[in-house]
């Protein structure tokens, strides 16, 4: 059987061809070599049948580049470690507001804005070079589930009734600009036609093109700690629940693997896999 006929089933349930490109795209961004890539995708290939999933496709070729390089496993993993900040949205929110830091904002958690008609609980609230940004994070535990248009709608219309408040509030300084909606997923087609109709910017997993939160996080090298490949789940939830959320952050703050009881040579890998992790591509 001709491997370009095999389908594969995605987390959705779709049914897809099987895209040798697909799998060494992902090889590749995570920094591996061409004769790893060459490697793991003939054993990929070779293991292929009708129906398999995208998830043991992932599986496999984790396990196989895991056995060269911690770091590059770690990289290649990103997306599903994305969904080990769950249960949660929290982690992701503090996630993102760190990203931002680290991209010239000045971004606070958690804020109170007055509106025109009712107040608003707002996940992130960003500011930069006199304009503020107000970010709504929507966070998906598992697969598949993406946001369509009515997260969009909802969250155009909270920032249409701060921005109406916004300018008449005696303590605002800066303009409020815009609004962001980010997502560890995916948008449907109606979402995106639908921000881009009213000025949203739409941020996830892969869109927008060339600068989506993946595209982002290679780049500034902004891992999360969830991308272990030494760390214990325990360990990594220990992590979270201290606002541990970014590889960078561990390595500038490494006493919270003593407080794990993480033995000194087990310590020294675990920092070695983040400092070679956290290197920008």
């Amino acid at each position: 059987m001709k491997k370009d006929s095999i389908d594969i089933i995605k987390s959705s349930g779709e049914k897809v061809k099987f895209s040798l490109n697909k799998l060494r795209s992902s090889l590749k961004r995570s920094g591996a070599s061409k004769e790893t890539i060459n490697a793991i995708v003939d054993a990929v290939r070779d293991e292929l049948y009708q129906g398999i999933s995208t998830k043991e496709i992932y599986n496999r070729a984790y396990a196989l580049l895991r056995k060269k390089k911690s770091h590059l496993a770690s990289r290649y993993k990103l997306k599903n470690a994305i969904y080990e900040l769950g249960p949660t949205g929290f982690p992701f929110e503090r996630f993102i507001k760190e990203v931002l830091d680290f991209s010239g904002y000045d971004a606070q958690l958690d804020k109170t804005l007055e509106g025109k008609c009712v107040s608003h609980q707002i996940d992130v609230l960003a500011e930069k070079d006199g304009n503020s940004v107000l970010v709504e994070c929507k966070f998906h535990g598992e697969p598949g589930l993406n946001c369509n248009v009515k997260v969009p709608l909802y969250i155009n219309s909270r920032f249409q009734d701060v921005k109406a408040n916004w300018s008449v509030a005696t303590d605002n300084s800066t303009e409020l600009k815009e609004a962001w909606v980010v997502t560890n997923t995916r948008f449907t087609e109606d979402a995106v036609q639908y921000g881009k109709c009213c000025g949203l910017y739409l941020l996830s997993w892969d869109y927008p093109e060339g600068e989506s939160l993946r595209n982002r996080i290679d780049e500034l090298g902004l891992y999360p700690i969830t991308v272990s490949t030494l760390l214990a789940q325990r360990e990594k939830q220990f992590l979270l629940s201290r606002n541990i959320v970014l590889c960078r952050q561990l390595i500038g703050d490494a006493f919270y693997l003593d407080h794990l009881g993480i033995s000194p040579n087990r310590k020294r890998k675990i920092l070695e896999e983040f400092e070679a992790l956290c290197q920008s591509q």
